[in-house]
């Protein structure tokens, strides 16, 4: 009898336990459905509703957190940190594209290591289980935020979005803040794996296109998100001293080729779909996006994504781009191509 008494209690305590453990997964798992976004881009207002929902400051709860990852050219000007100070969504924490970066790399905004980024995570104050949301500049519209979801998203974090866009975000009359950065509670971020499968490096891309219209090549589709001016050799590239031009049988689909003119957003997945069929662009084979740096090459292969077009697994960004590629390849492989 005495057995009997203790270990009634004791079940009844497990299972209670059992019951407290159920219900607070239960209600992680509801909060975040509350707070889930439907696709990889995200309009104003269903950020704007994501946001309301967010826990209070001291809840462990997974929060919806807005990025900014706004960066200009190195000729333009404008730095991306000023526009941020400027206007910016409340609550946003800021993305420094120029140093979350492989130091030890030559080239700019060549991947950080997975350590580094785990660093960078931590110190902007983002958990693992957070929905980040990347967002550009309202004077750009798109250009540099798919560069950081597509990293994000290569350090494996779940839940990344880019917002469809900022300048919308203005226009549409919703809430913004200005001012210096604020500090942040900081978390322990883990250190993740890289995702390769989705990175080309120069050795690859160089024997893609060596093997340019040679028989029994494998017909991998390079996409040049560049201005036209700098993919056919006229106009200089906006870093001093680099050689502009083009890759043998290389596509070029400026990025701003997939934004509307006057919102600067993307164009919606039909249209997408038109511009790279137009531009012969073959959903079977493999496709890998370059630019100058690797920024704006993400804007395509964000487009891509959007249209539907193209296996995922045979989708892959150029992290040197055009700026490693101009500094790497000899003279003799003839592989800088220049229109007459």
């Amino acid at each position: 009898m005495v057995t009997i008494a203790i270990l009634r209690p004791a079940r009844a305590a497990a299972q209670s336990s059992w019951n407290a453990r159920s219900s607070f997964k239960a209600a992680a798992a509801a909060a975040s459905s509350r707070r889930s976004l439907s696709s990889y881009l995200v309009t104003p207002k269903e950020l704007d509703e994501a946001l309301k929902k967010n826990p209070p400051k001291i809840s462990p709860e997974p929060r919806t957190i807005p990025l900014c990852a706004s960066w200009f050219l190195p000729n333009d000007g404008r730095t991306g940190i000023e526009v941020f100070r400027q206007q910016r969504i409340p609550k946003a924490r800021f993305f420094d594209l120029d140093r979350v970066i492989d130091r030890h790399s030559e080239y700019p905004h060549m991947l950080p290591s997975p350590k580094d980024f785990a660093a960078a995570m931590s110190e902007l104050g983002i958990r693992k289980e957070d929905t980040v949301v990347v967002y550009d500049s309202k004077e750009l519209g798109i250009f540099s935020a798919p560069r950081v979801g597509w990293t994000l998203r290569i350090f494996g974090h779940p839940k990344v979005h880019v917002l469809n866009n900022f300048k919308l975000w203005v226009d549409e009359g919703l809430p913004t803040e200005s001012g210096e950065l604020y500090s942040v509670e900081c978390y322990t971020y883990p250190i993740p794996k890289m995702d390769e499968s989705k990175v080309a490096d120069f050795q690859e891309v160089r024997e893609i296109a060596l093997d340019h219209n040679k028989e029994g090549a494998e017909g991998v589709q390079i996409i040049d998100a560049r201005s036209p001016g700098r993919f056919t050799g006229k106009d200089p590239e906006p870093r001093p001293g680099l050689s502009s031009g083009h890759m043998p049988g290389s596509i070029n689909i400026p990025f701003n080729a997939v934004l509307d003119p006057e919102t600067k957003a993307f164009y919606p997945p039909d249209k997408l779909r038109q511009i790279f069929q137009e531009k012969g662009v073959d959903p079977e084979k493999p496709i890998i996006s370059s630019c100058g740096t690797g920024v704006t090459a993400c804007v395509i292969e964000t487009a891509l994504e959007v249209a539907g077009w193209g296996s995922p697994e045979k989708r892959r960004v150029y992290d040197g781009s055009w700026t490693e590629w101009a500094q790497r390849v000899k003279p003799s492989d003839s592989l800088i191509r220049k229109d007459e």
